[in-house]
């Protein structure tokens, strides 16, 4: 099984900030962000890697990012380390597949959900209020049930260890400006629409997704990552059977194994068995292939 990486250590390079997954830092005016083989669950990040998954994530976005460029500009400037500034060439056996330079921009505080189907915090809500972000839903829908139309359903972006709180459109517009709104929103559905056609064809369900947004002088940037297994609920359409939950392309095993273990989602999380470490991992590489229609991430 391949290496894992779990943690960047760059002396020569300023550190941005260190996420869930990703290791930021500064370079020049711009930022390289690498992505870890590091997992979370439950708002934890456990202390077993899944190998690979950094480069993954990494090449899943940059087929999104490619694909939809026509639709929104994206802060990518490259993912060819031989493009690299001088700086980062000591560590290139660490960035190679995992890692890209990008624009740095002003993000916004808000994360752009696009559901398709109800699931997850939606299900809940649903269940709750028989609305979802205040958009009232029609009685007797079943969990993972096709919506009528996709939703845009924000929420906010919370700092680490916290829940994102779903938000109506409303008080969006009172965090970044109405029009803001009105334009991240519009985005969000047509990145869905295209995404959900793509995925189709390739034998995906795109459940629902959530996408960052930024803002440079020159306009509003698709930013962070895009479309994977981390951000998105990826189904198998031939195995999809509206009425319960269904089998996702991300993390369930490693959370099936910590509520098996019962696991009181305090710190320190759990290690992880090497059997759900090999499954995971297998569910994110058929996620890539699926997707992307390669064989080899390299």
């Amino acid at each position: 099984m391949p290496e894992t990486l779990l943690k960047t250590e760059f002396p020569t390079l300023k550190l941005h900030a260190r996420g869930k997954v990703r290791d930021i830092y500064e370079i020049g005016d711009d930022l390289l962000l690498i992505a870890t083989d590091r997992i979370s669950a439950f708002d934890h990040v456990l202390a077993t890697g899944i190998p690979d998954k950094g480069k993954i994530l990494t090449k899943i976005s940059l087929f999104w990012f490619e694909l939809l460029k026509d639709v929104v500009p994206n802060h990518v400037i490259t993912a060819d380390i031989d493009q690299y500034p001088a700086s980062l060439q000591p560590y290139r056996a660490h960035l190679r597949h995992r890692s890209m330079l990008v624009q740095r921009a002003e993000m916004f505080p808000v994360e752009c959900v696009v559901r398709g189907y109800l699931a997850g915090s939606a299900w809940k809500e649903y269940q709750a209020s028989g609305s979802v972000c205040g958009v009232a839903l029609l009685p007797g829908l079943a969990e993972s049930e096709k919506l009528p139309e996709p939703l845009f359903t924000p929420a906010t972006k919370s700092a680490d260890g916290e829940h994102d709180v779903n938000i109506s459109m409303e008080e969006m517009g009172r965090r970044i400006g109405p029009e803001n709104a009105v334009l991240l929103r519009d985005l969000s559905m047509t990145i869905y629409d295209r995404a959900s056609r793509h995925a189709r064809k390739q034998g995906l369900i795109l459940a629902d997704t959530k996408f960052e947004f930024g803002r440079t002088a020159h306009g509003v940037l698709l930013a962070d990552e895009v479309l994977t297994p981390d951000s998105s609920r990826y189904w198998l359409e031939r195995e999809f059977h509206p009425g319960g939950p269904q089998i996702s392309f991300d993390k369930q095993f490693v959370r099936d194994y910590l509520i098996e273990s019962r696991w009181n989602k305090q710190a320190p999380a759990p290690e992880l068995p090497p059997e759900v470490v090999a499954r995971t991992q297998e569910k994110y590489l058929e996620a890539f292939h699926r997707i992307t229609g390669r064989t080899s991430l390299h």
